[in-house]
């Protein structure tokens, strides 16, 4: 690497490998609160169908996707339910770790998305609102296609549950971009330092 390379920087004269370096130092850190999120929450939302547990884990994903864009979110996204799917919640295993990655992956996304274009708390809420609506309406058809083939169940079984599915998967997203919503600005002056 030249000597030019190395000293290029930034408009605030800050080393641009630097920012690479620390941006990836606090996606691994937002990963990590990810982790211990759902170590120590999780419940079921509805009793009839406990397997369908709550868990905070996508609120550090929203955050890190609305300071560093939805591409970074996704990679958080495959990262927290790789690490996730091995670790606190290996009984789902690889059936897990997929829907982990399309539910999240697509609210992330979604709302990532809205508020990249123009970073307001307008822009936030409504990104979140369309992630959430997206998230619920996406995870309907993969219960459809997925789970009868990992679960080995009919797909009319999991039709029957269906309420309970889109409605845990609507509540998870609103109460994740909720809790977002209302501490992202105070979290993300740390982020951009």
């Amino acid at each position: 690497m030249s000597q030019e390379a190395m000293q290029r920087v930034n408009s605030k004269g800050v080393p641009v490998g630097g920012i690479r370096t620390r941006q990836m130092v606090k996606m691994g850190m937002l990963v990590a609160i990810s982790i211990v999120l759902v170590y120590f929450i999780h419940f079921p939302i509805f009793p009839a169908v406990a397997f369908l547990e709550y868990d905070p884990a996508d609120i550090s994903i929203l955050i890190g996707t609305f300071a560093f864009g939805p591409a970074a979110g996704l990679l958080l996204t495959v990262i927290t339910a790789v690490i996730q799917g091995v670790t606190v919640s290996s009984a789902s295993g690889i059936y897990g770790i997929i829907m982990h990655i399309i539910a999240t992956g697509v609210l992330s996304c979604v709302a990532g998305g809205v508020y990249c274009r123009c970073k307001t708390r307008k822009t936030a809420a409504a990104g979140l609102i369309l992630g959430t609506a997206a998230m619920g309406a996406v995870m309907v058809g993969a219960n459809l296609v997925i789970t009868p083939v990992f679960m080995g169940v009919p797909r009319s079984m999991v039709w029957s549950l269906m309420p309970f599915i889109a409605g845990f998967n609507v509540v998870k997203a609103g109460i994740n971009g909720a809790v977002t919503f209302l501490v992202y600005k105070r979290i993300s002056v740390f982020l951009r330092k």
